[in-house]
């Protein structure tokens, strides 16, 4: 019990501390703060899962670091993160070297960020359903309606 509440108390701490371009700018510093960030993720907190998850898919270094990232952005978005499912669903319709893109799990994804209140998801869905994609056909009356879900978002 001690142990989670110090693992809460120093990653809201390295949170704050993040803001601060001279830590980060530190490779020591910044190693004490990815530390916070991963032992946080890995106790299952959805917000550091997507948070450092973020962080490893845009900033990490080499391919692992992207992998992890796009596994602690699956484990968040599975949790009901908006903005991991978001992030998901836009790398699936980007695709990879591994990986052709796929508009079925784009529409999936961004699915799940549009239930989650993320007004961007629903515009890209209308876009999505309107024009088409790999694997997803077009479909007038999905986009008319994720259309007006994004209108009720302010979009």
């Amino acid at each position: 019990m001690l142990w989670h509440l110090r693992a809460r108390l120093s990653y809201v701490l390295a949170r704050r501390l993040f803001h601060w371009a001279w830590l980060v700018k530190q490779p020591r510093g910044w190693q004490w703060l990815e530390g916070q960030f991963a032992r946080m993720a890995n106790l299952g907190d959805v917000c550091a899962q997507s948070f450092y998850g973020h962080i490893l898919l845009f900033r990490g270094q080499g391919f692992g670091a992207r992998e992890e990232g796009i596994r602690l952005l699956r484990l968040a978005a599975q949790g009901g993160d908006g903005k991991a499912a978001y992030q998901l669903g836009r790398l699936s319709l980007a695709g990879d070297t591994r990986q052709a893109p796929d508009g079925q799990e784009a529409a999936r994804w961004w699915s799940l960020a549009a239930a989650a209140g993320h007004p961007l998801a629903s515009r890209r869905l209308a876009d999505l359903y309107r024009d088409g994609a790999e694997g997803l056909e077009v479909d007038a009356e999905r986009a008319a309606y994720f259309a007006a879900q994004a209108r009720q978002h302010g979009l």
